[in-house]
């Protein structure tokens, strides 16, 4: 039997939109638009892709990455709980993620929506347990980095 190890860490993105609040936030409450920006990303295959967008709703999710990635063409899933929802300004998230049927994390992530001058700041917060075998916290920082960058595609509308 392997030896079981759990990694935490916990990692800040902040991201500036040129697009008000309202619409960043759309991009996470809106099925359609996150389908494409979040599971859709990046070459994924998208096999299921759930959303229910209330506290207490969940969001299931399950994508083959492409070739180019340490997971090619196997089955990766997120099951995601909405912990809270503050208005237009504030979503949590709790989360684990699945790689070919076993589980390699769980976290808790934050996503707060700040009004700028120039439109919207975004302020991203993870905090993760990273079990045995997992992607780890600087691949997930990463994953992320290039997920909001695919949001800032949405919201150009390309």
């Amino acid at each position: 039997m392997s030896e079981r190890s759990v990694t935490h860490a916990t990692f800040v993105i902040e991201r500036s939109y040129p697009t008000p609040p309202q619409r960043v936030f759309a991009a996470f409450s809106d099925p359609a638009k996150k389908r494409r920006w979040f599971a859709g990303a990046e070459g994924k295959r998208v096999d299921a892709f759930e959303m229910d967008f209330r506290v207490g709703g969940k969001e299931k999710m399950t994508v083959r990455l492409p070739e180019t990635t340490p997971f090619p063409d196997v089955p990766c899933t997120n099951d995601t709980t909405y912990q809270d929802i503050e208005g237009q300004s504030r979503i949590v998230i709790a989360y684990t993620m699945a790689v070919g049927g076993r589980r390699i994390s769980a976290s808790l992530a934050t996503f707060e929506f700040l009004a700028v001058n120039t439109g919207t700041k975004l302020l991203f917060t993870e905090q993760a347990a990273f079990f045995e075998g997992a992607d780890g916290p600087q691949m997930r920082e990463e994953g992320w980095q290039h997920l909001l960058d695919s949001l800032g595609v949405e919201l150009e509308g390309r």
